[in-house]
């Protein structure tokens, strides 16, 4: 018995060995997933939110939503009511990241055309890429110092200024200050004679961008702000209907299930095309 045990966990270490000389290949990860993972991971870090990944993000959506549903149905005896819920959930964390993410691009959209015009000035006065970009962790705009500085303890500690950037791309995820850093990674690697000419220029678009995008959405946010005040009144309802079992006992039946089945389908439609129509186009990080 012994030697038969033996004679197995030599057999398996001998396939393990053999099978390691055979490396497995990598799943392709479809490319409409890897967008969308993409995508989340960059309004993650537009929130500013640290130490969050969109694979984490997802998960603890997940989890706040079978939670929301479990204490639903504790709670309304109703499990259809409770799915509505617990999807509403599982959608709130999400719908924060990108709140949060808007924000702070508008505000960035506005500091942006400053950072342009300090890089500017600084590469007029003969000062090296690397020092332009490390002054703006000092005298840069507030909202983007934190970058810059964790750019100068980079490129201090490696002396690498193309890692370095790479870094800053990171933190950033932003299309503009990707075609800054490429702009200023070609400078450094071959020359630029064109870029303070290309520098006015990106700045005098970011200006323009700027103001006609606050134009628009000053003219349309009471607009989008009441398709969203129309989306949630029937759910705050349905809330208020939740604190009364025997009000809800007709959405534990089939008509009842119908009804919010075509509610919810009618909900995400109408805001789908709310967002769709009143939509602002977003630049795409194509430099990335």
């Amino acid at each position: 018995m012994a030697a038969a045990l033996w004679g197995l966990v030599l057999g398996l270490g001998l396939a393990s060995i053999w099978w390691s000389f055979w490396p497995r290949e990598q799943a392709a990860v479809p490319r409409s997933r890897r967008r969308r993972i993409d995508r989340l991971h960059d309004e993650i870090v537009l929130a500013g939110i640290r130490g969050l990944g969109a694979w984490t993000l997802v998960g603890f959506a997940a989890t706040l939503a079978v939670v929301v549903l479990l204490l639903g149905y504790a709670v309304t005896q109703v499990l259809p009511v409770s799915l509505c819920f617990a999807v509403m959930a599982g959608w709130a964390p999400f719908a924060v990241v990108r709140a949060r993410a808007r924000k702070r691009r508008s505000r960035l959209r506005d500091v942006w055309p400053d950072v342009v015009d300090h890089v500017l000035s600084a590469v007029r006065a003969g000062l090296a890429l690397p020092e332009a970009l490390v002054q703006l962790g000092e005298r840069g705009p507030e909202e983007l110092r934190p970058q810059f500085q964790e750019f100068t303890h980079d490129y201090r500690a490696s002396g690498r200024f193309s890692e370095a950037l790479d870094l800053l791309k990171e933190r950033l995820s932003d299309p503009v200050a990707d075609r800054l850093v490429e702009a200023l990674r070609i400078a450094r690697d071959v020359g630029g004679a064109d870029l303070g000419r290309v520098l006015r220029a990106l700045s005098t678009f970011l200006r323009e961008d700027a103001r006609a995008r606050a134009e628009l959405e000053a003219r349309q946010s009471w607009t989008v702000n009441a398709a969203r005040l129309a989306m949630a009144a029937p759910w705050a309802v349905l809330l208020l209907l939740a604190t009364r079992g025997s009000t809800l006992e007709a959405y534990g039946t089939p008509g009842g299930v119908v009804v919010l089945a075509i509610g919810a389908g009618v909900t995400v439609a109408a805001y789908r095309l709310m967002v769709t129509l009143g939509r602002l186009p977003e630049e795409q990080r194509v430099l990335r």
